[in-house]
């Protein structure tokens, strides 16, 4: 619905020419952003794919748990594509959508009264906050099992038990747009748990067709939560909106928490609010992390010029969150 020009599009039309982009995060979830917002898509969806496992790397890229496209949408205000760092692409994404909407709040003066941005899931309602923060409506959860998708029986897949290493591991599934297993600790036993290990099995089990994402939750009291996070596709992240979302809805349906909720995560705190039959609200920090230039070719630093966050002077090397 918009189409303006852009500081951060491709220099030049070669594939080899430098792409300016800039790195954000969503409670310490961290995501490259690419700025398309005035051009059609300028390459073939594997070729994205391959871009988002070269610039996800932490050793030999710039280092992020997803690659966000910044789009022109026909039905909203803008379109949000988001990849993982293994090359897969996610419908939804709750923290890159509170970057990508302070973004275009920022870069575009979108949003102040409400953005709408067009996602793999649906159209997302985003407000952008004075502060920074970013609230938005990740609509209703799902949770018939064909469309979470799970192959478990039933009118839906809450208090399921999977067998992991010989050991039953309950879990209670929904989608957000994505695919979500959520689990309910003891007290105390969080920090402990093994997640790195436990959470690759989850995500590939056979009860997935499309993988999952993998909660493990701690309800502290009524309304607030402690959750880590294995994300589909990028591994144990510092925060998760969608899984965040998920992890209060599973909560509530089963009678532990009673929204609004506060969810801690190692990355920072996001609020969830949710009344059965509603949508799902969500609201969090934003902040700009870096930007600068990436080419498929060799780059001379003399001759690339590094993009300029919004708002900033000019670009920087590296920079505190703000």
């Amino acid at each position: 619905m918009h189409n303006r020009s852009s500081t951060l599009s491709r220099k030049g039309s070669g594939q080899g020419e430098a792409l300016q982009f800039i790195k954000m995060h969503g409670a310490g979830n961290d995501f490259v952003l690419l700025d398309l917002f005035s051009a059609a898509k300028t390459r073939p969806d594997d070729e994205w794919a391959a871009l988002a496992q070269s610039m996800c790397d932490r050793h030999f890229g710039v280092g992020s748990d997803g690659l966000l496209l910044v789009l022109p949408s026909d039905v909203a205000d803008a379109r949000m594509r988001m990849f993982n760092p293994d090359g897969s692409e996610s419908a939804s994404c709750g923290n890159g959508i509170r970057c990508l909407g302070r973004f275009l709040h920022d870069r575009y003066g979108l949003g102040t009264d409400g953005l709408q941005v067009e996602t793999g899931a649906g159209v997302s309602g985003i407000v952008v906050h004075d502060n920074g923060s970013v609230t938005v409506d990740m609509g209703p959860p799902i949770f018939t099992p064909a469309e979470i998708p799970t192959t478990a029986a039933g009118n839906d897949a809450l208090d399921l038990s999977l067998t992991i290493d010989g050991e039953p591991l309950h879990v209670s599934c929904v989608s957000m747009g994505n695919p979500h297993a959520v689990s309910f600790l003891d007290h105390g036993q969080l920090d402990g748990y093994p997640l790195e290990a436990i959470g690759p099995k989850v995500e590939h089990h056979p009860l997935f067709p499309e993988r999952t994402n993998f909660e493990v939750c701690d309800v502290v009291e009524d309304r607030t939560m402690r959750v880590r996070v294995w994300e589909r596709g990028a591994g144990i992240t510092l925060a998760c909106g969608t899984g965040a979302c998920a992890s209060v809805v599973v909560a509530t349906t089963l009678g532990r928490v009673h929204p609004p909720v506060s969810v801690e995560l190692p990355g920072g705190v996001l609020s969830i609010d949710w009344r059965q039959g509603g949508p799902v609200m969500m609201t969090g920090p934003t902040a700009y992390v870096f930007s600068g230039a990436w080419s498929d070719s060799p780059v001379n630093p003399r001759a690339t010029d590094a993009a300029e966050a919004p708002g900033e002077p000019e670009a920087q090397a590296v920079g505190s969150a703000r």
